[in-house]
Parts: C-alpha cells; sequence; structure tokens
C-alpha cells in the first residue's frame, strides 16, 4: 500500500500500515486503524456467503422465467397477447446486464452511494414483482417484471459485488466463482418450485409470495454486506481511471467476452425443444438435462474461479472456450440419443458456465498493467458485454432456427431443425478464447501484451 500523509508532523506515525491508503482494489481509505484482512476472516467470509446467497434474489426470476412463459403459453386465458410474452424475459436480463457499466461507474466514482443502491434496489425489485401479479396485459408485465425488477435488481447486485471485490485480492477469483455458484444453484432449484407454485396457485399468488420471499432473503443480507475500506465523510466523489483504454489486452479480452455470449445462453434456451422435438424425449427428462447443465456450472464455476487466481488469464479463457466449444460440436453436434446430449449438458454446464469466473482473471491481469485501475468498474463493463451478447443473440438464433438444419444425418443435431444454432454456438464458444489467440500471435512480453 502507498502511505499518504495526512499530518506532516507525524511522519513516523504515518509510514505505518495502518495510515491512509489507496488499497487493492481502488478504494480511499482515509483510517487510522488498520484495515480487517483481505481474503481471509470472518467478516470476509460472511460477505462472500452474502452475495452468493443474494444471487437467489438477484437472477431467480429471470433464470425462472422459461416456467412462467410456458405457464403463459399454456394459459392463454390468463393474459392477453401471451404470443410475446418472450420479450419480458428479454427485457429482465437486458436491463441488468446492459445498466452494469452505468451503474458500476456511479458507484465506483460515488462510492458513499452504496450503502443506499441496496435498500433501494430491493424495494423496487419488490415493488415490481408485486405489480406484477395484477398485470393482465403483456406490456403490462414488461413494465414491472422487465423493466421494474429489472433495474431494481441491477441495483442490488451491484454494491454486493464491489463490496466482494473490496474483500477478496489474492483470492479474488475463487471469492467470484463461490458467488457465481450461488446463481447455479438458484437454477437447479427455483424452476422446479416456480413450476409448482404456478400449477397449484397460479402466477398471481406465485409472483406476490416472490415479492416477499425477496424481502425476506435480503433484507437481513444488507446487513452483512458492507465496505471493508471505511469512506471519508470529507470523500465526496473519485476520479474514474481510464487508462485500461490503452490496453490492448482490455480490448481483446472484452472481444472475447462478447463473443462468448453470443451463444452462450442458446442451449439453455432450445435445449428442452431439442430434447422433446428432435430426440421425442420427455418434457421431464428435458427439464432435467437443463437442470444437470446449471449443476454441472456450480462447480465449473468454483474450479474457473481458482484457475484464475493461479494461472494467466489467456489459460484460463482458453480452458472454458476449448471445454464448452468440444462439448457443442462433438456432444450436442452428434447427439442421436439421450447419452450425448446428457454428456453435453454435463461439460457445457461445467465449462461454459465458469466462464463468467474468468473475470476475475482478466481484473487481475488488467490491474497488473495498470495498478490504478477500477476493477469493480471493469467488472461492469465485462457485465455489459455479456448484455449485448444475450440482446443480439435472441434475433440471430431466430433467424438460425427459421433457416433449418445443415443436411447430412438426419438423426444427428446437425441435420435437424437446430443444425445452425449447433454451429452458431459452437463457434462463439471457440472464439471467446480471442484473446489467447491474439496473444499467440502478436506476442506476450514479461506478461504485458504487445502489438
Amino acid at each position: 500500500m502507498a502511505n499518504v500523509t495526512p499530518n506532516p508532523s507525524s511522519d513516523s506515525a504515518v509510514a505505518r500500515t495502518d495510515a491512509a491508503t489507496w488499497d487493492e482494489s481502488n478504494n480511499l481509505e482515509i483510517e487510522q486503524q488498520p484495515l480487517p484482512p483481505a481474503d481471509t476472516g470472518k467478516a470476509a467470509w460472511l460477505v462472500l456467503a452474502g452475495c452468493t446467497v443474494i444471487q437467489v434474489p438477484v437472477w431467480g426470476f429471470p433464470i425462472a422465467f422459461g416456467v412462467f412463459q410456458e405457464y403463459y403459453s399454456s394459459h392463454p386465458e390468463s393474459l392477453d397477447d401471451a404470443a410475446n410474452v418472450a420479450v419480458i424475459g428479454t427485457t429482465i436480463s437486458g436491463i441488468m446486464y446492459l445498466s452494469s457499466p452505468f451503474t458500476f461507474a456511479v458507484l465506483s466514482r460515488w462510492p458513499r452511494l452504496r450503502r443506499w443502491f441496496g435498500p433501494i434496489g430491493l424495494a423496487i425489485t419488490a415493488i415490481g414483482f408485486l405489480f406484477s401479479s395484477f398485470a393482465t396485459k403483456v406490456w403490462q408485465l414488461i413494465a414491472t417484471q422487465g423493466i421494474l425488477a429489472g433495474l431494481g435488481s441491477g441495483l442490488l447486485f451491484t454494491p454486493a459485488t464491489l463490496y466482494l471485490d473490496e474483500w477478496f485480492v489474492q483470492r479474488k477469483g475463487l471469492a467470484y466463482g463461490v458467488m457465481w455458484a450461488g446463481k447455479s444453484v438458484t437454477g437447479v432449484v427455483l424452476p422446479f418450485l416456480m413450476e409448482t407454485s404456478l400449477r397449484r396457485f397460479g402466477p398471481k399468488t406465485t409472483l406476490r409470495a416472490w415479492s416477499i420471499a425477496t424481502v425476506l432473503l435480503s433484507a437481513p443480507l444488507l446487513y452483512y454486506l458492507r465496505p471493508r475500506i471505511p469512506i471519508s465523510p470529507s470523500t465526496t466523489t473519485r476520479r474514474l481511471n481510464l487508462n485500461f483504454i490503452r490496453l490492448p489486452a482490455f480490448w481483446m479480452l472484452s472481444l472475447g467476452n462478447v463473443f462468448q455470449s453470443l451463444g452462450y445462453f442458446l442451449p439453455s434456451t432450445y435445449l428442452s425443444s431439442y430434447a422433446v422435438r428432435e430426440l421425442g424425449l420427455s418434457t421431464t427428462m428435458a427439464t432435467l438435462l437443463l437442470a444437470l447443465m446449471n449443476t454441472t456450472s456450480i462447480p465449473g464455476g468454483i474450479v474457473v474461479g481458482w484457475l484464475g487466481d493461479h494461472l494467466d488469464v489467456t489459460t484460463v479463457v482458453l480452458i472454458s472456450s476449448l471445454g464448452s466449444t468440444l462439448s457443442v460440436f462433438f456432444f450436442w453436434g452428434f447427439s442421436s440419443h439421450v447419452a450425448l446430449l446428457t454428456l453435453f449438458s454435463l461439460f457445457y454446464g461445467f465449462f461454459a458456465g465458469g466462464f463468467s469466473s474468468t473475470w476475475s482473471a482478466v481484473l487481475k491481469d488488467l490491474k497488473r498493467q495498470s495498478p490504478a485501475l477500477d476493477t469493480g468498474f471493469i467488472f461492469g463493463l465485462l457485465a455489459g458485454g455479456r448484455g449485448i451478447g444475450n440482446v443480439i443473440s435472441g434475433p440471430i438464433s431466430v433467424a438460425l432456427v427459421n433457416e433449418g438444419g445443415l443436411g447430412g444425418r438426419k438423426g444427428w443435431g446437425y441435420g435437424g431443425t437446430y443444425g445452425l444454432v449447433i454451429l452458431f454456438t459452437g463457434i462463439t464458444s471457440l472464439l471467446g478464447g480471442w484473446g489467447w489467440l491474439t496473444r499467440s500471435c502478436e506476442g506476450h512480453v514479461g506478461r504485458r501484451w504487445v502489438v
């Protein structure tokens, strides 16, 4: 840490490590007492636990929205214009991702606002789901579930992530991996709970119950989600360091992140339909395949995050990208029975599901090149890049499905209706490792990128 002298008459005192410093996560500290230890200790683990559990209310509804979409489609009398209900899911996830660069920039520049974003986001989210229980038209659901809940969830997610970034420095990859594992666990359990509730009680009661559950689950967690570096009363604003725009590594790795995101969401969208329509499997089996994919993404996120703490960023990105690419091309592309499709769910969930955990390695690499860089802001930009891929992939995938397969053997995935979707997913997974390919071609000297 670099020392800052608040009082010229006490040079010997402020030379100690408990003086005011810029910490590893770029947050200004004006404290005379020693900071709590990073990467260890009760407070750090409580923040990690809180960030992990809060993924349930933050990402739960977008992950489980397919269950609501199926319900509205099979019960058109419950909603006017039910054919356009898919727009709701795209809206909520799109807003959460695409708003990340803005929210992370605001809270990085004005850190005193972090304490307010969580409660405000929770209130907006709960109100959005509560109001949606009274909706009878798609546009009303878009406004409440899509816009209100999406905005509120984004506000709830941002300060929690920034706190985690402060508390974990050397083990940041492991921490992010555990956090994303919380999202994956939600994807395994919540769709089944939502489906049961919709079948027994209907959408109105289910949405009201989810609104209450969001408050009950999130409110206690906000108490434990605290900053490691106290904010000085005199601190009002902080300039964002934009030196990262000069780093080729930022652009190459960000581009690979967008490429990977273009195809990342497609298996979760089309795997069930492929299993039922192409292989003739039951809807129960199709749901289990999706659950299996979410299940393997739990250890996948943790392992990839841990690797990011110990290996070069491009190596970690390559492992995730290559593993998911091979699973798409070989297991999904040549699947003609449930065995290969099961292998696809296992391997794709592990490797592709862990790709977001490579972001910690990206932050570490960029931080090494530009020590004053705001890692929280960069995290928001990476999330925004994922949002771009999420939004664009929708219309692209629809066009690919309408175009049909690639020909060849009909029993394989390539020869069916989803052949082009499979090919597109595999190519974008491969391009997710763009950073490694570029480094290999251009050179890598002293762990710095050369163009």
